[in-house]
């Protein structure tokens, strides 16, 4: 099954099968963070929990490892429990219409082990549209326990990143938008510009005008570029928005794909790595 679906196909999971799904709000804004906790309890989809980008999908900011470094596993699986997760729960995750956080903890969630997850395509805007209804009551979940069997190749650390550069042995992706790639502006980090040799693909291009994501179809397309006998990188300014990107390329096919956890602000974290301006 794919790991997008509909908000009619949810509807059918809840009143199916309300016992063994768990709804996550994870909308969230990197310029606001209360904004989301904010936005959840004033209205959300029935049943669904709320998770927070920097307090439950990342570990504390330190000198090194960019801004938001992944969560302590064993932390993260003490948390999913606590909201009624555990390793057989179908899990669907939503934001306010597809941006990059359900992709985020879609990553966790199978970097961690975990197989039933999927992200509601269209997010709280979409189930709206389709006229399902939403509340305010913040439920109460039933504590659960999740063993973590953490994936470690899904992810890949600056050491191991600069020896594929030096090497020509991986593809290096940047996630961010064109301009902050090119070094033009820089809205969050006290350098502009991308890891040398790093190839810009803009994370809201894997999704169609409408708004929805694209297709497998669409996405080979889109990637055309990239083989999929090459090992692909995939970063962006902390490791979140890359992760649509990364779901993306599975879902178009190529299978050795791994996070670049701290991506852009973990590399200009060390003084003596460089930054390119040039497009690659």
């Amino acid at each position: 099954m794919s790991v997008l679906v509909s908000s009619d196909w949810l509807e059918k999971r809840l009143k199916n099968h309300p016992e063994s799904t768990i709804v996550v709000d994870v909308r969230f804004s990197l310029t606001d963070p209360e904004a989301g906790r904010t936005a959840y309890e004033k209205t959300h989809i029935p049943g669904a929990v709320y998770l927070d980008l920097n307090k439950n999908l990342s570990g504390p900011v330190k000198e090194h490892g960019g801004n938001h470094p992944l969560p302590d596993m064993n932390d993260f699986a003490e948390k999913l429990g606590e909201i009624g997760i555990d390793n057989e729960t179908t899990v669907v995750i939503y934001d306010q219409d597809n941006d990059m956080f359900a992709a985020r903890l879609w990553w966790l969630l199978n970097y961690a082990g975990h197989d039933q997850t999927h992200i509601l395509d269209g997010g709280l805007t979409g189930w709206i549209r389709d006229g399902h209804v939403t509340t305010n009551k913040i439920p109460v979940q039933s504590v659960k326990q999740f063993k973590p069997a953490v994936r470690a190749d899904e992810a890949i650390h600056i050491e191991s990143v600069k020896e594929k550069l030096e090497n020509g042995s991986a593809v290096l992706l940047d996630s961010r938008a064109k301009d902050r790639y090119l070094g033009k502006t820089e809205p969050l980090y006290t350098m502009a510009g991308h890891i040398p040799g790093a190839k810009n693909y803009f994370w809201k291009d894997v999704l169609a005008e409408n708004g929805l994501w694209k297709n497998d179809k669409e996405l080979a397309s889109h990637f055309a570029a990239l083989s999929k006998d090459d090992e692909i990188i995939v970063s962006c300014g902390s490791g979140v928005s890359a992760c649509p990107n990364v779901l993306a390329l599975k879902m178009a096919g190529y299978e050795n794909v791994k996070l670049y956890p701290g991506s852009f602000s973990d590399w200009i974290s060390y003084e003596e790595n460089e930054v390119e301006k040039d497009a690659e």
